[in-house]
């Protein structure tokens, strides 16, 4: 059986507006929403996915929307940016899309090799794009308004902000199975699995950094791919050898988690790559209706009534 964690499954980030989200991460992104349901932790609040066809592990970031909440303050014990990946070549297309936009963007950089365009959403959360020469073998969703050569491929990396980079490093190596592969200044890299995009996470080191505060505008929480729930059961045990507080596994419906969080501060989440988000919805229908769980579907009409109305987008078909 494999030992570590696979790479990343999904970010959960938060915003202040459901609607401004949807847009913002559809019609200027390009990514598919793959699931509409309610935060099951608080029916009252939406849960927004956005993936690549069929929400694939390590293309999914997903919202719960807060409205009326202050904004978050990104600093150390987080994780504050969300890196996606696309064709090297791409570069280009984006600071125009960007820009067309009226999206502020910084000046293209290279990191590692790479070239990345950095940027923030709406409520100020942290964005890039990183261009890669040996592109993965993934599509993104080619049915919205990026055109298939320049649409987002998934995940590239996350990165993490640490007072303490040993403490992180501890669990990313010993207890999830990352391995350390390159340092660029302050920025320490880790990979995990076959090691491409979408098995990335950073950790950049900031001893007197501020403390963040989770927020609109801020992420969440980053969740890493188990292959299944053996796989998952033994990364619990490896967590709980770590001297960390773990969950029990919850189910997710369209995954089964268990949470933790690491000695700096960042909330992680271990998920399972299965059922998937095909089990209440076909392809095609993915991310069209209010998805609910089969506990909740129940309370359907109190649910929608609770719930701000929201236009859902349309595919562009090729």
């Amino acid at each position: 059986m494999v030992k570590g964690v696979l790479g990343l499954h999904h970010v959960t980030a938060i915003s202040s507006d459901a609607q401004m989200t949807l847009d913002f991460f559809t019609k200027i992104l390009g990514l598919r929403l793959i699931k509409l349901t309610v935060n099951y932790d608080d029916r009252s609040t939406y849960h927004v996915y956005f993936g690549d066809e069929i929400g694939h592990p390590g293309t999914v970031l997903t919202f719960f929307p807060w409205p009326g909440q202050p904004r978050g303050r990104k600093g150390a014990g987080q994780a504050t940016n969300t890196s996606f990946s696309i064709a090297w070549e791409s570069i280009p297309y984006w600071q125009d899309r960007l820009k067309s936009h009226g999206v502020s963007l910084e000046a293209p950089r290279k990191r590692f090799g790479d070239t990345v365009l950095s940027f923030e959403d709406h409520d100020g959360q942290g964005l890039e794009l990183v261009g890669n020469r040996e592109i993965e073998e993934r599509t993104g969703w080619i049915q919205g308004p990026v055109p298939r050569e320049h649409a987002i491929r998934g995940f590239h990396s996350v990165t993490l902000s640490e007072e303490v980079l040993e403490r992180t490093e501890s669990v990313l190596v010993d207890t999830l199975g990352f391995r350390p592969v390159g340092q660029e200044e302050n920025r320490f890299r880790y990979e995990a699995g076959k090691g491409v995009a979408g098995t990335i996470v950073d950790i950049v080191s900031r001893p007197n950094a501020q403390r963040g505060f989770v927020s609109v505008g801020t992420i969440h929480h980053v969740a890493f791919r188990a292959s299944d729930d053996e796989h998952q059961k033994y990364l619990r045990q490896e967590i709980l050898k770590a001297d960390l507080n773990v969950t029990p596994v919850i189910n997710r419906n369209y995954f089964r988690s268990i949470y933790f969080r690491e000695h700096g501060g960042v909330l992680f989440e271990v998920a399972t790559d299965q059922p998937g988000f095909t089990i209440d919805e076909s392809p095609e229908q993915l991310g069209t209706r209010l998805a609910l769980p089969p506990w909740l579907e129940h309370s359907r009409t109190e649910i929608e009534k609770s719930l701000p109305r929201v236009t859902l987008p349309k595919r562009i078909v090729a």
